[in-house]
């Protein structure tokens, strides 16, 4: 192997705490455990064989011939490396201060986590996204101390669990305003990780700050999130219109009778997250011939604006309207003839889109989520958890979504135990969040590393009949 393809961090990760890959497991290179035996912590307490504990000259020998420091040779699909003197004298530094202590938010007993809300977030999902949080976190509380250590068997003992303490981070002001915000809140109440979360029209600023700060993001309720797949700190559900425009996008190329449609009529709000919506729909289709139109309908406009929108469309045309659902109320009773009609889900208010009557046999919606049916038996558990915890259902999406991030963090919690470390916690999540059982909306979440989004396709549906919220799929899942 040669270059980045050999490089460490492939294996061991950034924080240097390893993984599994399949069935082999990738031991961890820090400190913590390279210079003590090899079962002086539960991670190894059950290994079949005790590895004495490395010195500088013999972890120089392990790494240029793979032999450990009990003489037996390491596994094949570790690299030996030939460095000289000074260069593995400077590897073996780094790895004496890789992940190592301490960590922001975290106490002897305790372990903070932030929530962030930004001033245009819906007041209805915040109101239920904060009672998912917060009792997710007393009921957390509740039980911690009742919790025996692990491992009583094997001699080995932890530190009880700590207890869980949530900061409610919530901005004000203009976008170019928060990361100054953010910052000063982290400087005053350090955190491990900010968790869950609501966006309005923009998240990126938030995005920047963790990144900047090294500070976990995972799972905020956010419709627009920033797509930088080099970064590692934010974690999403999904790329949420972004990714519905890929959805159209792909509609727009497979579909038969897509050679007859040339001309994409984009309608959506100057001021909302529609705009970025469509400036990826634009890119999507850019190599395929597309004549790609914007319809802007100005801030505070009314219908009469929207109207205009969608004069002079007809037969090969494709027409997208990324809008809200009192924008779609307001359409005209009757749908122009000859055009193909496409909508963003996400924004419309999914299966309650408030389509009149003539638009519903027409339209087309994207749908980034399993089908109503199809999702029932997964919501059974975060509803029941609402209702056993007396949290009123006001968003159930977002409350839904909130529970798994929740449920995620503890999950992970969990198994990363005392090696509280910032770029573990993200890196369990990569590999472990495939396994939940309950996904909610989704019909499956998983990361791998270096990937930022859980969810990665959607459908595209229509209304089943005139009214009412029956959705008939127009073919599988897609993942564009």
């Amino acid at each position: 192997m040669q270059g980045t393809f050999a490089a460490c961090v492939n294996c061991h990760r950034r924080s240097g705490l390893g993984h599994m890959e399949g069935q082999i497991v990738i031991p961890p290179i820090t400190a913590k455990y390279l210079f003590r035996l090899s079962n002086e912590s539960p991670e190894h307490a059950m290994e079949s064989h005790v590895r004495a504990a490395y010195t500088d000259s013999t972890l120089a020998k392990a790494i240029r011939e793979g032999v450990d420091p009990s003489g037996r040779p390491l596994d094949y699909l570790m690299p030996r490396y030939k460095l000289d003197g000074q260069t593995m004298a400077v590897l073996i530094e780094y790895l004496k201060g890789l992940s190592k202590g301490p960590v922001p938010g975290v106490t002897s007993d305790t372990l903070h986590f932030a929530t962030i809300i930004t001033p245009d977030a819906d007041p209805i999902a915040r109101k239920g996204m904060l009672d998912v949080i917060e009792h997710y976190f007393a009921a957390k509380n509740a039980s911690y101390l009742t919790q025996a250590p692990p491992f009583p068997d094997l001699g080995v003992m932890r530190p009880l669990p700590r207890k869980w303490q949530l900061h409610v981070w919530e901005l004000a002001g203009p976008p170019e305003s928060w990361e100054e915000q953010l910052r000063k809140r982290l400087r005053a109440e350090p955190v491990f990780a900010v968790i869950s979360g609501l966006g309005g029209k923009t998240w990126a600023p938030v995005h920047h700050f963790c990144e900047q700060e090294s500070l976990p993001c995972l799972l905020p309720n956010v419709e627009l999130p920033l797509v930088a797949e080099d970064d590692f700190y934010p974690v999403y559900f999904s790329k949420g219109v972004l990714l519905e425009a890929e959805l159209i996008a792909h509609r727009l190329r497979e579909k038969p009778a897509a050679s007859a449609r040339r001309r994409v009529v984009q309608v959506y709000r100057e001021d909302d997250i529609g705009s970025e919506a469509a400036k990826a729909l634009r890119t999507g289709t850019a190599a395929e011939g597309f004549k790609v139109v914007d319809r802007i309908i100005h801030a505070g406009a009314a219908g009469r604006e929207l109207a205009d929108a969608l004069k002079e469309t007809g037969t090969g045309d494709a027409v997208v309207l990324w809008l809200r659902p009192e924008d779609l109320r307001s359409l005209t009773p009757e749908a122009p003839q000859g055009p193909e009609f496409l909508f963003s889900g996400l924004m419309g208010g999914l299966e309650n889109a408030p389509l009149p009557a003539a638009w519903r046999s027409r339209a087309h919606m994207t749908y980034p989520f399993d089908l109503p049916e199809l999702r029932v038996t997964r919501m059974l558990y975060p509803i029941e958890w609402c209702r056993f915890q007396h949290v009123p259902v006001v968003a159930e999406r977002i409350q839904a979504d909130t529970y798994i991030a929740c449920d995620t963090l503890a999950q992970n919690v969990s198994h990363i135990g005392d090696d509280l470390v910032r770029d573990y916690l993200v890196e369990r999540i990569e590999d472990m969040l495939s396994s939940r059982l309950f996904d909610g909306y989704y019909p499956r979440l998983e990361l791998a590393p270096g990937q930022r989004f859980a969810s990665k396709g959607g459908y595209i549906v229509h209304f089943a009949d005139a009214s009412g919220t029956k959705l008939a799929a127009e073919g599988e899942w897609i993942v564009p």
